[in-house]
């Protein structure tokens, strides 16, 4: 063939592999409480150009177990690889991939927002409307605290986000089983 000149290409070479779904995946991870086990498994993600949507890491009931929340693209990311990966890690004990309907997963976000008088009342409204909390208040600025899907913190993040955002952080999400219907 010559160069410059495309290859055809076979609607079956197309197809999306087994491994891959158009869906986020949360990873939940039980991982021995030990110096650098987060930096193996933030290094297996690296070492493959894997990128990590979100990350939160925590103590468990066991204090010598911590649970690692982590969200990846599964669109992008073939996870059955990932797993595979992460299971040949001596300090991963547990691997679970949340499905969405029995996942009860939920983010923490704090927003300050700049909130001159003539705007305070309606930003407040908003907070309200969301369920949010105003956790610290100066004459210029009100500092707020969302919680709840990742939706819902970025519904928020819009509405307020003309009215001067000045600073946001957002924790990542954190997962659990849904309890059984008869449990």
């Amino acid at each position: 063939m010559e160069a410059g000149t495309p290859e055809l290409v076979k609607l079956e070479d197309l197809q999306v592999s087994s491994g891959l779904t158009g869906r986020k995946h949360v990873l939940s991870l039980l991982v021995e409480n030990k110096p650098g086990v987060l930096a193996r498994i933030a290094g297996l993600f690296s070492r493959r150009g894997f990128n990590i949507d979100t990350l939160a890491v925590g103590p468990t009931d066991d204090p010598d177990i911590s649970r690692i929340t982590l969200t990846v693209d599964g669109a992008v990311y073939p996870i059955d690889q990932v797993t595979k990966q992460l299971h040949k890690l001596v300090n991963v004990l547990k691997i679970r991939d949340m499905e969405p309907e029995t996942t009860v997963a939920r983010e923490m976000a704090l927003f300050r927002v700049s909130a001159p008088v003539e705007s305070r009342a309606e930003i407040m409204q908003f907070a309200e409307i969301f369920r949010a909390k105003i956790v610290d208040v100066s004459r210029r600025s009100l500092t707020i605290e969302v919680t709840g899907s990742a939706d819902k913190v970025e519904a928020f993040e819009r509405m307020i986000r003309p009215h001067g955002l000045i600073e946001m952080v957002r924790t990542g999400e954190v997962a659990i089983a849904r309890s059984k219907p008869d449990a």
